[in-house]
């Protein structure tokens, strides 16, 4: 536990601005799907789960997937959505909330795609659909389609910012919707969607543009992306740098603020001859700011490890690392998920040296909206 409070953490708490935004750290709370609103509408319950962490001094709060207007976006009814007028409501609810105890917060806006199985959802009846046909029940998306989904994304962001949010972060990753236009494995299109790795952007690029278009040009708009897939945790976008960069110049020139690059341990390097994780190649080849995110605070087995497996929870885990790269200026912001689970106040404990009252992660954790 001594390793925790090792060296001072104090650039986890420096301020940061985000298109006209401040953020008076640089701790964020990740994105966890938590599937505690019934019908899709987040409830007082929702509202003081993120409050707390705003309270416990998060800078910035990315809430939990929530699914855009489409029949087919989401896989579970318990999934918050963000079109239907209670879900807004709701929502307004959370904001409000988190605003009262001096927090920002973003909604993280969503489409499963074919990860949404077939006879599942708030409709059923609405088949799963994706760049391509991938199994029974599901369907290629048309030109229509398409321009529907990027329709209900910028819907999605304008509502976002007139219910009062403070940014807004698109969900391109971990093998839904947009990241399986991205990824050659899941998007084998032959028209101007797919084909080369740069025709694999557009979808994305539609989405980023429209959505920038919805929200004004003065209101920061994050885009989070990975290269694994639950899947399949080898599965690349880009191999190279140049790769990386081709994939993510055209998202950058559409309007992203800030990219959240999602990895499974934030301490592993991208690509064979640097040391940089997946953020700071992205920080360097973008100019953008970046969110580094996997593991931090926590040892042992990752999170999809631990659900799948016989493993229970994580231990508490030194900063060492983490602060040393932030100091070197390799990445931004430092997104916080299972520790924040379980120590809603970790960032004010991490800063007044409290570490000892840390909590370990314990998937128990997650029966309970705490």
């Amino acid at each position: 536990m001594d390793q925790l409070a090792a060296l001072n953490p104090e650039i986890l708490f420096r301020p940061l601005h985000l298109n006209g935004l401040e953020l008076k750290n640089r701790i964020v709370m990740a994105p966890m799907t938590r599937k505690f609103s019934p019908g899709g509408v987040p409830g007082a319950n929702v509202a003081d789960y993120y409050r707390r962490r705003a309270e416990g001094g998060v800078g910035l709060i990315i809430t939990e997937g929530t699914t855009i207007g489409r029949p087919a976006a989401s896989n579970n009814v318990d999934i918050p959505n963000f079109h239907e007028p209670a879900s807004l409501a709701g929502w307004a609810g959370v904001v409000s909330a988190v605003h009262s105890a001096g927090g920002r917060i973003a909604p993280q806006i969503w489409h499963q795609g074919l990860s949404r199985k077939p006879d599942s959802g708030p409709r059923p009846d609405a088949p799963s659909e994706g760049p391509t046909e991938s199994d029974p029940g599901t369907k290629a998306m048309t030109d229509v389609d398409i321009a529907d989904t990027v329709e209900a994304f910028a819907n999605a962001a304008a509502a976002a910012r007139r219910i009062g949010f403070d940014a807004v972060e698109i969900h391109g990753a971990h093998g839904y919707l947009i990241d399986q236009f991205l990824w050659a494995d899941t998007n084998g299109r032959t028209d101007a969607y797919g084909g080369n790795a740069i025709e694999r952007t557009r979808f994305a690029t539609e989405v980023v543009r429209a959505v920038r278009t919805a929200v004004g040009p003065d209101f920061p708009l994050m885009f989070r992306y990975s290269q694994w897939k639950p899947q399949d945790y080898s599965a690349r976008l880009a191999e190279t740098p140049e790769a990386l960069e081709a994939l993510l110049a055209p998202l950058a020139d559409a309007g992203v603020d800030a990219f959240h690059a999602s990895t499974r341990r934030f301490w592993q390097s991208e690509f064979e001859g640097s040391d940089l994780n997946l953020a700071g190649w992205t920080r360097k080849l973008t100019g953008r700011p970046a969110i580094s995110v996997g593991s931090a605070g926590l040892g042992g087995e990752d999170f999809s490890r631990q659900l799948m497996g016989n493993s229970t929870g994580a231990p508490v885990a030194g900063l060492d690392d983490l602060v040393r790269r932030m100091e070197a200026g390799e990445f931004d912001l430092i997104a916080i998920g299972r520790a924040l689970i379980g120590n809603p106040d970790w960032p004010t404990l991490v800063r007044t040296g409290e570490v000892d009252r840390l909590n370990p992660f314990d998937k128990t954790m997650l029966s309970t909206l705490a």
